[in-house]
């Protein structure tokens, strides 16, 4: 289960691109409940998302030339220098080279082979969010690209994540673990092929919401929109996707009981 003792290949952080900072709070305090804490002056905007006084998200500026609003997903990793340079040896490209961010940890940001943006980060002070898999909070990452098996030899190489194929309707999903411990345990996200012709590669996060129609009709409320309406997915819990009103798209999930 994703959670917040990070190992090499954790999600570890996450945080939306937007070009409206008060309106996307505005947005997910109302959907979610979240509390912004801006990060302090000198970071441009930058800031928490905050449940119960603890951090689950980020958001900042979008910081790209011509860069939709997007959330963006944080692998853990002891070294981030070793890691910019494995995804340059696996045929992926460095978007930005590694920096240190005020001494409270190191942050790459990256792009896979297939073209899906990632970022990893290597703690100093911050190790990462304090809350995950709870309500309202993030629960799972998901990885969609063309090629699924590719992709999973590729993250191999940066991470040693391992994976455990399933069948769901009318396709073949991969369950990601990290390198460590026992597999099923250390599950934390999947990889699916695109969903459509018109859908790029990227990872997108999966929040735990405990009703997630009454979660969908908040969106449409607070002026986000409906990508796919909640359905039941056997055994897995009833899943929506939605996008706020920048067109950052997420997933929400409501897990089956019996998966708990």
């Amino acid at each position: 289960m994703l959670g917040t003792d990070f190992r090499t290949g954790s999600p570890n952080w996450l945080d939306l691109g937007s070009p409206d900072i008060p309106g996307a709070c505005d947005f997910y305090g109302a959907v979610f409940g979240w509390r912004f804490v801006a990060a302090g002056p000198d970071t441009g905007g930058y800031g928490f998302f905050q449940r119960d006084g603890r951090t689950v998200a980020a958001v900042g500026q979008l910081t790209e030339e011509g860069a939709d609003s997007a959330w963006m997903l944080h692998f853990h990793t002891p070294d981030i220098q070793a890691t910019a340079a494995a995804v340059r040896d696996g045929g992926g490209s460095v978007r930005m080279e590694p920096m240190d961010v005020m001494g409270e940890g190191w942050l790459g940001q990256f792009t896979d082979p297939q073209g899906a943006q990632f970022a990893c980060w290597q703690p100093g002070r911050t190790a990462g969010f304090e809350l995950a898999s709870v309500e309202n909070a993030l629960i799972w990452a998901e990885l969609h690209v063309p090629d699924p098996a590719a992709a999973i030899g590729f993250y191999a190489g940066l991470f040693g994540w391992r994976s455990a194929e399933m069948q769901a309707p009318g396709m073949t999903y991969r369950v990601l673990s990290i390198a460590d411990g026992d597999q099923q345990d250390g599950s934390f996200g999947g990889v699916v092929p695109l969903m459509g012709d018109e859908e790029q590669a990227r990872w997108a996060p999966y929040f735990h919401v405990l009703d997630a129609d009454a979660v969908v009709a908040a969106v449409t409320a607070n002026g986000g929109s409906v990508l796919m309406p909640a359905a039941d997915v056997p055994s897995v819990g009833r899943i929506a996707w939605v996008a706020d009103p920048a067109g950052a798209a997420f997933a929400l999930l409501t897990p089956d009981p019996r998966m708990s």
